[in-house]
């Protein structure tokens, strides 16, 4: 039965949001292709459970601790009954592991899989579980502070109604964005409004550099960034014990309404306090670490500690699978050794805005060293072994972490991994390039692939002596072999299903949610294609309006195709009349360069507008053409050197391959 799923085209973890829209039929009839776990992989499945402290229940207790009430599967819908978020799909994480899941994983899906209203201590309260992050709520005095409000209106308004169901019923007087990723900020309209806003009677606070990051991050690459995502978080694959059973930091992602309210209050420096309702709350930078600009915060009144997403249950990404800027991770442990001595030695719990929290004075204290040296540990150990002169590569497959380290379950990699972790280091030092010159030019994939098969004796060659090595458990090996199969030749259907296979079990193995649904999203592109989303794009009803003018041409720049641009040379001059500034827009040497507050009296054409109407053009509500007929733009001198250069500027495929040769888009 064929079916329409509404899914995340991308987080910019999450930046701007776009909903797509996709047909799955092919997800229904995945189960019949999907394959069991091979002896080998149940074999090192098992034997995780003898390496890890799986005894160890303080986890379990620490997130059902304080529960008040939930929503029934933790079930969120739209205004036309649509579903925004549900855990229903995951009531088969009951038990032990099955053999097609890392026990260690399994565990973290268990944790993630709670969901409701929760008690930290009186007067804060967190909603977990209906979204992928969290929402804390303080009680001031009067009102309530809101810390970060989750991805979509619809799941911030369900949290508030939670807790309104089951504590006073308290205004909002204060919102905290603790961070740039717009599952902190999207759910915004949820909770209060634009109004409230502006007359004073609702404060919005937010780091230094939050809008510049949180409406651009993402933006310029973000058609690429959309279709990795669903490689990263697995939205289409089906949820079972052979599909996606976690998201790694939450169980998975929010189908809603994304929203943007600018803050009206910064803070720019550690140290600084501020009183809201009564409370105080003690602010701490935190830039570079998970985010471009992050803080976290202390509050007096109730001895917790927010670490917002600098400290969570998990080894966190210095570089996301989707592809992002690189993270620093030796500022991320100096971050939290500030906050060891800071705050340690009076928290009595420790939250964040996402899983759970710890409690007790020495437990909290111990969770934040353990995370500062897990993030100086994998930095100091990259960084020897590079200057020893071994490549990222080399680095990954050496490199452990103690088992003083690596016992502690707040340091699994569930997101970020010690493998990808440690070359996201040594990109953030050296670059891709590892200074051998075979790898400095290479032969792009296919090519390459063509000229290995041809080396190894030919395709019927190379896919028998794979065969045997799957049969031995060389499941990493066959998927490297299989995939230059395929972009040998992407018709090689017992290639296709080789590699599939290959990467299934490598799923089945991954301890990290993201590894998981790559490698699973990967066999289901191989086995049913690839799947065909709505032509996504980076901008977004709920945001848009935040989005400085300059950023949006810099978003036709990286539009321009550069070569049919070759020789042309179109200026434009660019009138706002509701934001009072001007640009000129100049096309030469096939770049397209703006000047703000500049006029060019040579202009080929000059636009009055609105930027209400350049919003709709970037949305493709309307196109240039048909603002300039109804009115909304008024064009004096050559009109078509406007349409000339709209006609230069490429859409982008939102459906490219990943693990197959590239086709010509459509």
């Amino acid at each position: 039965m064929t079916k329409l799923m509404c899914v995340l085209g991308w987080l910019s973890r999450y930046s701007l949001l776009t909903i797509i829209a996709v047909g799955v039929g092919a997800a229904d009839t995945a189960v019949a292709q999907e394959k069991p776990a091979e002896p080998a992989v149940k074999a090192l499945n098992n034997a995780v459970l003898s390496k890890l402290p799986f005894n160890n229940q303080d986890d379990f207790q620490d997130a059902a601790r304080g529960f008040i009430a939930t929503l029934p599967d933790a079930l969120v819908t739209g205004p036309n009954g649509n579903v925004v978020f549900s855990q229903k799909d995951y009531a088969f994480l009951e038990g032990a592991a099955p053999d097609t899941v890392n026990p260690s994983l399994w565990r973290q899906a268990q944790l993630n899989h709670q969901h409701g209203l929760f008690k930290v201590v009186e007067g804060v309260y967190q909603v977990r579980g209906i979204d992928l992050s969290n929402m804390t709520i303080l009680e001031g005095d009067t009102g309530l502070i809101v810390v970060d409000t989750l991805l979509s209106v619809e799941t911030a308004k369900a949290a508030l109604d939670l807790y309104y169901q089951h504590r006073p019923r308290r205004p909002v007087v204060a919102v905290i964005y603790t961070h740039t990723h717009a599952d902190h900020w999207g759910g915004v309209k949820g909770v209060t409004n634009e109004a409230d806003v502006a007359s004073g009677k609702v404060a919005v606070l937010a780091p230094e550099g939050f809008l510049e990051h949180a409406v651009s991050e993402g933006m310029i690459a973000g058609n690429a960034q959309r279709r990795r995502s669903l490689y990263q978080f697995g939205p289409l694959l089906p949820k079972g014990e052979r599909g996606q059973v976690d998201g790694g930091l939450g169980k998975t992602i929010s189908l809603g309404s994304l929203s943007l309210i600018p803050p009206t209050d910064i803070i720019r420096k550690s140290g600084e306090k501020r009183i809201i309702d009564g409370v105080e709350i003690i602010f701490a930078m935190a830039p570079e670490t998970e985010a471009p600009a992050e803080l976290y915060m202390y509050y007096p009144r109730f001895k917790v500690l927010n670490m917002a997403e600098v400290a969570t249950h998990n080894f966190h990404n210095l570089l996301p699978l989707r592809g992002t800027e690189v993270r620093d991770a030796l500022a991320w442990s100096k971050h939290l050794g500030e906050a060891v001595e800071t705050f340690g030695d009076e928290s009595e719990a420790v939250i964040a805005q996402h899983h759970w929290p710890v409690f007790g004075k020495d437990r909290a204290r111990n969770f934040l060293i353990n995370q500062r040296d897990l993030y100086k540990y994998e930095h100091d150990q990259t960084v020897r072994l590079m200057n020893q002169g071994f490549t990222a590569p080399e680095i990954a497959e050496q490199l452990e972490l103690p088992a003083s380290l690596a016992n502690q379950w707040e340091n699994r990699g569930y997101y970020g991994t010690v493998r990808h972790n440690a070359k996201a280091i040594y990109q953030k030092y050296l670059g891709w390039y590892d200074d051998n010159p075979a790898n400095l030019d290479p032969l792009p994939p296919v090519e390459a692939a063509k000229k290995y098969v041809a080396y190894m004796g030919g395709a019927d060659a190379v896919i028998r002596r794979a065969r045997e090595d799957f049969k031995n458990g060389e499941y990493r090996f066959v998927a490297e072999v299989a995939n230059k199969l395929v972009f040998a030749d992407a018709s090689n259907q017992e290639a296709r299903d080789l590699a599939a296979d290959a990467y299934e079990q490598l799923g089945y193995l991954a301890e990290s949610a993201t590894w998981r649904n790559a490698y699973l999203y990967a066999a289901f592109e191989l086995r049913h294609g690839t799947a065909k989303v709505s032509r996504g794009q980076a901008l977004n009803p709920g945001t848009i309006k935040s989005i400085p003018t300059e950023m949006m041409f810099d978003l036709l720049g990286v539009q321009l195709n550069g070569p049919k641009a070759d020789g042309r040379h179109i200026v434009i001059n660019w009138n706002f009349t509701d934001a009072q500034t001007s640009f000129v827009l100049t096309l030469q040497h096939s770049v397209l360069t703006y000047i703000a507050n500049k006029q060019d009296a040579a202009a080929d054409a000059s636009l009055t507008l609105t930027r209400d109407a350049l919003d709709g053009i970037m949305l493709r509500r309307v196109t240039f053409p048909g603002a300039v007929q109804s009115g909304q733009i008024k064009v004096a001198g050559q009109a078509e050197k406007v349409d000339e250069l709209f006609s230069l500027l490429d859409t982008f495929n939102p459906n490219f391959e990943i693990v197959e040769p590239k086709r010509p888009s459509n």
